[in-house]
């Protein structure tokens, strides 16, 4: 669960934006550390040192002990700002932790065996929904992250908050029915569905070649003649075939 790790700082006195000018002219970072009933106490930090705890990832919800001159104050970050161009620390804030206390963080989303989801196997690729979830915890029970397995899940399919555990007195803040991750289909899957759909439809009700014709289907035996058929069999044998000659004469004559 939660790591305690070391921080010096040392004091500063309270000022304007000109001490802070100063703290960060002289490669430090001006912070201040707040709560716990308690008043606020202004301090500085190594710029360097800062800045690589920041990049390392997990720092609003890593807990530190800050050394401030022989005293020691347990905090967890809960602010920090950049510089806008730069991107560099320009100060941060700690809250000050009391004991058995309860705290709310956001802590990241982790993805567990999503190279064995059945989704991905078949083109499909992971989709990260929701990159943190809202948690209330004690101090001293805060997770680095939260597991979600998605080895299960199929294209299109989706894993919810629901569908996971989390660590025991570890309460989440968020709705039960949010969405995670879900598993996106490869690039024209839907067109794909759709021919296949359509083949077998069309596979469903072609006639099998050699089999007989439903009975009352036409040239079925005992199937009925078609309307009309039967005089127009008469009328056919009646009429003279094409190009027969007429009887010689002009036919019987009287004499």
């Amino acid at each position: 669960m939660a790591t305690v790790k070391e921080l010096k700082a040392t004091a500063r006195p309270a000022g304007g934006k000109g001490a802070a000018r100063a703290e960060r002219r002289a490669g430090r970072v001006p912070g201040v550390i707040y709560g716990n009933n308690q008043p606020p106490v202004t301090i500085s930090v190594d710029d360097a040192d800062l800045r690589q705890r920041i990049l390392a990832g997990r720092f609003l919800t890593t807990i530190y002990d800050i050394d401030l001159e022989g005293n020691k104050h347990r905090v967890i970050p809960r602010d920090f700002h950049l510089d806008p161009v730069r991107d560099f620390p320009v100060h941060v804030d700690f809250m000050r932790l009391g004991e058995g206390a309860t705290i709310r963080v956001s802590v990241p989303l982790h993805i567990l065996n999503g190279e064995s989801a059945p989704g991905v196997k078949r083109g499909g690729t992971v989709n990260i929904v929701t990159h943190t979830i809202d948690l209330e915890c004690s101090v001293d029970n805060i997770p680095q992250y939260v597991d979600a397995d998605v080895s299960g899940l199929e294209i299109s399919h989706s894993l919810h908050l629901s569908d996971i555990k989390l660590p025991s007195g570890v309460k989440s803040l968020s709705r039960e029915d949010v969405t995670l991750v879900t598993i996106v289909p490869p690039s024209g899957y839907a067109e794909e569905q759709k021919a296949a759909a359509a083949a077998a439809a069309a596979a469903a009700g072609a006639p099998v070649a050699g089999a007989p014709a439903a009975p009352g289907a036409p040239g079925a035996p005992g199937a009925a003649p078609a309307p009309g058929a039967a005089a127009a069999a008469p009328a056919a044998a009646a009429a003279p075939a094409a190009g027969a000659k007429a009887p010689a004469g002009g036919g019987d004559k009287k004499k």
